[in-house]
């Protein structure tokens, strides 16, 4: 694909390396990703179900179906995101996530309610997820680790944002207008940049990927999909995937509506939230100065085991004060798993083809996060409180724990590493 015009007109101009420029269009677009976000609807359980006389597994049925949907598609996006890159994945994705959450400000039905979430929510899962983490891995080896967190960074500073926009928007009781900010904010944060700035990878404009000139060089693995699926590696991360995803939506979609019924008031729900977000945004901004040299699937144990913590801790929270402890730890965890999983993936298969194979297993992350807020939806209608779904959530963050220290960098391909 031809790289715009404005890349090519600046990028002989500018003394430092474009990928950084790329990385901060990739982290507007990520902050705007958060119009569909479990923790920006949560927000919006407890007046929506107020006004329609919905039940939280109704709502929560429009996260499962959106993830649902996402796993559909993403396998068949993955692989024309590596012929295409990410500028036309992530400029759809800002518009359709922009037009359907400004849309669901008109809803009177739950029907309505479901055709525009689930799309804004299958955006979210999919073509977002493979289009920012696309984006990145195509520009950065040597300081992954560093641009990825900035980059989650300003995807959890979406997450802090977003629900307190929509909270302060809707302070008169007009959750409508919740809605039309969102929509408004995310049009707004993270369509332009991504639309004239961004280009494919490197090669397309006569630049090296990011190595340290002067280091000793591991060869960056290039795994093909039917390569990286012949690996216990694969199949490892994803049963890690599998068993974190659905307490990371679960946990966020149901915490407002949680707190509010532990005794908080919305207000102090919303900040609660608000500071889950800055502990997750804490968790990926360090991330990215820790060693290179230190296997990622340490860091994801202990990203696993502050999951496990925090929603055992959560379901014990009387007071502000005690929820904020419960929800920092639980957002230092999602931090930690946000930033870890894509770098992994790049990190054991390489840029080549990264696109179908984070497609195969995005399929994976998003049915397990459509199982999560269900999960907790229905726990909490049938026994009238989230106790039961939050200690079920702890079990399975234990559980990827311990999957977590099995998954070993894989052996590169024969074939390829001769190469």
């Amino acid at each position: 694909m031809k790289p715009p015009v404005l890349p090519r007109l600046i990028i002989p101009r500018l003394p430092f390396y474009y990928g950084w420029v790329v990385l901060g269009c990739v982290s507007l677009a990520g902050f705007a990703r958060q119009g569909p976000a479990v923790a920006t609807l949560s927000i919006f359980v407890a007046p929506m179900t107020s006004d329609f006389g919905w039940s939280r597994t109704e709502i929560s049925g429009a996260v499962s179906l959106g993830g649902v949907l996402a796993a559909l598609v993403s396998p068949v996006i993955g692989p024309v995101l590596d012929r295409q890159g990410a500028r036309l994945v992530l400029c759809l994705a800002v518009l359709g996530t922009g037009l359907a959450t400004m849309s669901l400000s008109l809803v009177q039905s739950l029907a309505a309610f479901y055709v525009l979430f689930c799309f804004a929510r299958m955006v979210w899962a999919g073509p977002y997820d493979l289009g920012l983490y696309g984006a990145l891995n195509a520009w950065f080896v040597a300081r992954r680790a560093a641009a990825t967190s900035i980059a989650t960074l300003a995807q959890t500073s979406g997450l802090v944002a977003l629900p307190l926009i929509a909270q302060f928007a809707m302070r008169d009781g007009d959750w409508r207008a919740g809605w039309v900010a969102v929509g408004t904010t995310v049009l707004l944060v993270g369509f332009l940049p991504a639309w004239l700035l961004l280009v494919r990878r490197p090669e397309d404009v006569g630049l090296a990927v990011d190595r340290i000139a002067g280091a000793a060089a591991t060869p960056e693995p290039r795994f093909s999909r039917n390569e990286a699926m012949r690996t216990p590696a694969f199949w490892l991360l994803s049963l890690y995937t599998v068993l974190v995803y659905p307490v990371q939506a679960g946990v966020s979609l149901h915490q407002a509506p949680h707190l509010i019924e532990r005794g908080l008031t919305p207000i102090a729900a919303a900040t609660v939230i608000g500071v889950f977000s800055a502990m997750s945004a804490v968790a990926s901004f360090g991330i990215g100065f820790l060693p290179r040299r230190w296997p990622v699937r340490y860091s994801l144990l202990a990203s696993a085991l502050l999951l496990a913590i925090g929603s055992f801790t959560l379901t014990g929270v009387a007071t502000v004060h005690a929820a904020y402890v419960a929800a920092g730890l639980f957002g230092l965890g999602i931090g930690g798993v946000l930033t870890l999983l894509p770098m992994a993936w790049a990190d054991y298969f390489g840029r080549e083809s990264y696109g179908a194979i984070r497609g195969v297993a995005l399929s994976l992350q998003v049915l397990a996060q459509a199982v999560g807020p269900l999960l907790s939806g229905v726990l909490r209608d049938w026994s009238g409180a989230y106790t039961l779904s939050l200690e079920a959530f702890a079990g399975l963050a234990a559980l990827a724990a311990v999957t977590a220290l099995a998954a070993r960098r894989p052996p590169y391909p024969q074939a390829l590493s001769a190469r």
